[in-house]
């Protein structure tokens, strides 16, 4: 099974290390995507929605492994139960806030993102369907602020 991008995702960040570790710790860094033209026409209506999940390849991530650990922990921890870029299948997910469209252009906020990373597909965030009212973050136990703060290292190239 192969993938193709849809567009691509440009970002202030050129680099691997410190970068925000979750759109969280990027609430005000701006963004766009570039959809290729193809698929312009497929952005016909998403200007009604606020947010949108970016599905993309961690194209960078040159190796996977099945435990790691994790930005906000100290313990090796299943990749399954981890948000690492080093995954089976290099697939990225985020939740972003949308700005605006125009042509094949969408205008994004909240983007934690290294510039230039292949888009693979783009999905409207939708309450009704996506809200979780009682969740668990499992091991996960930093607060939003520690989150927020919190800048990626070395230890994922």
């Amino acid at each position: 099974m192969e993938f193709s991008p849809i567009g691509y995702i440009r970002t202030p960040y050129t680099e691997l290390t410190d970068m925000p570790i979750q759109p969280r710790g990027a609430n005000k860094v701006t963004g766009s995507i570039e959809i290729l033209e193809k698929y312009a026409e497929g952005l016909q209506d998403l200007d009604g929605f606020s947010h949108a999940y970016l599905i993309y390849h961690l194209h960078k991530a040159s190796r996977s492994a099945l435990s790691v650990i994790p930005f906000m922990d100290t313990v090796a921890r299943g990749i399954f139960a981890t948000r690492s870029p080093l995954r089976p299948n290099h697939i990225g997910l985020s939740i972003v806030e949308i700005t605006g469209v125009k042509n094949n252009i969408v205008e994004l906020r909240g983007i934690d993102v290294l510039d230039r990373t292949p888009l693979l597909d783009l999905k409207p965030y939708i309450e009704s369907f996506d809200y979780v009212e009682k969740s668990r973050s499992g091991w996960m136990q930093g607060s939003i602020e520690e989150v927020t703060q919190k800048r990626s290292d070395n230890r994922f190239l």
